[in-house]
């Protein structure tokens, strides 16, 4: 008995212990990550690391900073907006970019490049040097006036790709069939489930996008180091680049060297001698100083940024009732003048899509709406960006996919054959189990819910109709389920034109005519990075305290959990690298 009680006072020790040290830890983390606000000083060099996952708006996590090791979020809208600050803050005498592979889709890196262009009209300097310099990274270093690479680095310039992995085999050998409905043969996000390669209509669809993209891409990258587009095209399709050397001898970099050759040079642009130190000061660390520098007007346009899977409920992605509910206020609030929709989403539920359309639908005539589209603005991403008064998309933004399909799975033989689980009902009508997952569908069943589905699409492409100013038989000429680049977009009439972040904001001032006077304002709120934790006191932090990803397949079944009702959803899968 004496063993017990002891044996529990020890575990209860040990629990108390956890517990205070958790708390302290907390205190400890955040007492560190409460300094006192930056001092940007004169003559500096704002250092832009081009590292990490760039999301639109990212919540700084002092635990990451403290312990991580892995990828650390950064805020694409602060980063953009610090750009713009710099181009005429004095202090700030040019931007050093150091590519270290930053995650992050085309149109997110289109978005920097573009705030870079524009901060080199100041006439101040933009340098780069990396050691392993990524296709993607190179999209942004390419602007720079002198870019560096490691004598012993390496560059990638050899085009664009897109793996897609395909689930059938696996579902096969488990004994496991997909029960899909669906409307548009373009309409893939359900070909990793039920087949082993592309389809013909997906194939297509993807080399045109993907060439669309790369087209853009290498326009761009043209404009800025004065080669013609078709050398390029031979360099990247022939692969000549393939030691850094080839780099300088094909004019995509403009000298091997290291990192301290090009901080020497930047000081000769300062007019510092090499005994002096450059003064350089991060760009998280900028992107702090200038918001606490930052004037705040009675005019506000309020961002609502829509980023991740449109979802019914829970606290990740695009919620649907909490997204109106931030629209809702933005329409009530009398300072909100104007309202800009940013979207990087590739759909998710139509019923939270439509939750949210219907919001902006109200808000529509009392205040200026314009829809931002990054990295992906597709199918219900699209359902929600086009009630806006003014669509403007990147040309490499992934868009479009207007269709409409339904899935869940039929694990009766699994659970039969592999566990030995099996079931039997008993209903009160022929339809009462109709929603089951231990057995096929019937043939009557399968058309009932065919009807829903194809009932979603009419209702989809009449609203893209309504909202675009077509027909609906012309809407679905170019919906189907079908992706579009936003070049493409804007050429089938999806967008109204192409533009960035800065676009949008411009126009939503000039059309509430506050262009004079006007703060920007982000919605929804987002919690302080402790706050949400104490919020969520939950496994999750387990697998995302310290950066790491140790749960792929939780992240996975996840996904297939919020396949309920029908989905407005990009194909499944689609990475472009």
């Amino acid at each position: 008995m004496a063993f017990l009680r002891n044996l529990l006072a020890t575990i209860l020790g040990l629990i108390i212990f956890t517990f205070i040290g958790f708390f302290m830890l907390v205190g400890v983390v955040a007492s560190a990550s409460s300094d006192e606000v930056p001092t940007v000083k004169s003559n500096a060099v704002l250092h832009f690391p081009m590292s990490g996952i760039l999301l639109e708006k990212a919540v700084e996590d002092p635990f990451l900073n403290a312990f991580g090791n892995g990828p650390k979020p950064l805020s694409l809208l602060d980063i953009i907006t610090a750009i713009n600050y710099a181009k005429t803050d004095e202090r700030i005498k040019g931007i050093y970019i150091e590519p270290m592979y930053l995650a992050s889709s085309y149109a997110g890196l289109q978005e920097i490049r573009d705030a870079l262009l524009d901060f080199k009209e100041s006439g101040k300097f933009v340098y780069a040097y990396g050691e392993y310099i990524s296709e993607s990274d190179y999209y942004v270093a390419s602007v720079a006036d002198s870019l560096f690479l490691n004598p012993t680095g390496a560059i990638e310039f050899n085009g664009l790709a897109a793996n897609i992995t395909f689930m059938k085999g696996m579902f096969d050998k488990l004994d496991i069939k997909p029960e899909v409905f669906r409307v548009g043969d373009f309409k893939s996000y359900v070909e990793p489930y039920i087949r082993k390669d592309l389809s013909p209509e997906n194939r297509l669809q993807y080399t045109e996008l993907l060439n669309s993209m790369y087209g853009t891409y290498l326009g761009n990258v043209s404009n800025s180091i004065q080669i013609p587009v078709e050398k390029l095209q031979d360099i990247s399709s022939q692969m000549k680049v393939s030691l850094p050397q080839d780099a300088v001898d094909v004019g995509l970099i403009h000298k091997l060297g290291y990192e301290d050759e090009l901080k020497s040079v930047m000081k000769e642009k300062l007019g510092l001698s090499d005994s002096r130190d450059l003064r350089t000061m991060k760009m998280s660390k900028y992107i702090q100083a200038t918001a606490a520098e930052s004037n705040y007007s009675s005019n506000r346009i309020a961002v609502i940024v829509a980023e991740g899977d449109i979802v019914m409920g829970g606290d990740e992605g695009i919620v649907g009732a909490t997204f109106a509910e931030e629209i809702r206020k933005a329409r009530n609030n009398d300072k909100i003048k104007a309202i800009v929709v940013r979207v990087n989403s590739g759909g998710g539920s139509m019923t939270a899509s439509d939750m949210i359309w219907r919001e902006l639908m109200l808000t529509k005539g009392e205040k200026p709406i314009i829809a931002s589209m990054s990295g992906a603005a597709a199918s219900g991403g699209y359902y929600i960006a086009m009630p806006a008064d003014t669509i403007i998309a990147q040309p490499n933004t992934i868009t479009g996919s207007i269709g409409i399909f339904g899935m869940w799975f039929n694990f009766g033989e699994f659970l039969k054959n592999k566990i030995g689980i099996t079931h039997d009902v008993v209903k009160t009508g022929e339809y009462s189990d109709i929603y089951t997952v231990t057995r096929p569908l019937r043939d009557a069943e399968r058309a009932i819910i065919q009807r829903g589905v194809n009932e979603g699409y009419e209702v989809f492409t009449q609203k893209v109709a309504d909202a675009r100013g077509m027909s609906q038989a012309d809407v679905k000429k170019i919906a189907s389920g079908r992706v579009w680049s936003g070049e493409q977009a804007a050429k089938n009439g999806l967008v109204d034109m192409l533009g960035d972040f800065n676009d949008a904001i411009e126009i939503a001032a000039r059309a509430a005519d506050i262009e004079d006077d006007y703060s920007v304002s982000y919605y929804p709120k987002k919690k302080p990075f402790i706050e949400e934790i104490l919020s969520k006191m939950n496994s999750k932090i387990q697998f995302t305290l310290f950066g790491l990803d140790a749960d792929p397949l939780l992240k996975g079944a996840k996904e297939l959990e919020n396949l309920k009702g029908l989905q407005a959803r990009l194909p499944g899968n689609l990475e472009v690298y």
